[in-house]
Order: C-alpha cells, then sequence, then structure tokens
C-alpha cells in the first residue's frame, strides 16, 4: 500500500471512488469536482493498492469571516471492498502528519468515537453551520476564543441537492458519514 499526493491522473479515480464510498450521495463526489474546478487550495492524499486508489482524504480551508483559522478534514473515503481493514485510519494518521497539516486546528465533522482516536475533540467553539449544538463536530489544536461560525468554501453549499435512490441489500443502517451529506445539504 502506498500514500502519495493527489495527482491530476488520479482525480478521476478519486471522485470515482467518492460515489462507490458513498453509494446514496452525490454530495461528495460533486464537492470533489466543484472544488477542483474552481482550483482551491487543497491538501490531498490517496491511498493506492495494486494500481487502484483505495482511499482518498482532503483539507480545505476553514474560515472566520474572510480569514483562514484552520482546515477543514472533508471527505476521508474507503472504497467498500477495502473498510474495516484500517485504510482510512492508517491514511488519516498519515495526513496529520504532514507539513502544512500538523501545525494546524483541524475541524471535522464526523462520528466522534471514530475521530477521537486520533487526537479529536469535541468542539464548542466555533459554531458548525452543518451540525446543531456541534453534536458530531471535533477539532484538533483549536484553541476556543471568542464565539463565530465557522465557515466553508463555497463549495461546499453547491453540492448536488438529491440524494439517490438505492436500497441497501443487507438491511444494514447506513454508516454515519452518508447520514452527514443528507443533514449537511438540509441546513443550508
Amino acid at each position: 500500500m502506498k500514500i502519495r499526493k493527489l495527482t491530476p491522473e488520479d482525480e478521476p479515480r478519486a471522485a470515482a471512488l467518492l460515489r462507490q464510498a458513498f453509494p446514496e450521495s452525490e454530495y461528495e463526489a460533486q464537492l470533489f469536482e466543484n472544488l477542483h474546478k474552481n482550483c482551491k487550495m487543497l491538501h490531498e492524499w490517496v491511498c493506492i493498492q495494486t494500481g487502484t486508489v483505495v482511499a482518498y482524504i482532503a483539507f480545505s480551508n476553514a474560515y472566520e469571516g474572510s480569514v483562514a483559522c484552520g482546515l477543514h478534514l472533508a471527505p476521508l473515503a474507503v472504497k467498500p471492498d477495502f473498510q474495516r481493514r484500517g485504510i482510512g485510519s492508517e491514511l488519516l494518521r498519515f495526513a496529520l502528519r504532514q507539513e502544512g497539516i500538523k501545525e494546524k486546528t483541524i475541524f471535522v465533522l464526523g462520528e466522534p468515537a471514530f475521530y477521537q482516536r486520533f487526537g479529536f475533540e469535541p468542539c464548542a467553539e466555533p459554531i458548525c453551520p452543518f451540525d446543531k449544538n456541534n453534536a458530531h463536530f471535533l477539532s484538533i489544536r483549536n484553541t476556543p476564543g471568542a464565539s463565530f461560525t465557522v465557515r466553508y468554501e463555497p463549495e461546499f453549499k453547491t453540492g448536488v441537492q438529491f440524494r439517490k435512490k438505492s436500497v441497501r441489500k443487507d438491511n444494514r443502517k447506513k454508516p454515519w458519514s452518508q447520514k452527514t451529506s443528507s443533514n449537511i445539504r438540509k441546513r443550508k
């Protein structure tokens, strides 16, 4: 398994991976495509196994007003056939050690039990516009100060506004991250 920075050649494979990892939502893939189309500054890595992109992680700017105050971790995705093997965890650990990441405040809207294993803590400040009561909003290296609503790149609000119809064959509950993408769109 090899982790490397996303290359232009990887972009279509990363977008396809996002569609596979989030089968009931076009939001994550559309977000990826919009951020790239608009040339937003991103920190991105992919995990390659036997020539296949099996995982992807990205960080984009977080803002207090118009000033960057850290980074948002979103999305983190692993190809379904490779989930529950520690690949996402390894990719996240790798990314958190990289220049441009390791010294910044990082925010994530995600499953607390997962992200707390990497040092993320519940975040009361700033306020996440997509998470009522900040119940799933976490941060690392955050120094709470004045209360404000953290801003995201505009592309986070311009994702696809629909959900694909899909029935899970195994009757399992959707992973929390798939529930989140629809909740984000509803709260805009």
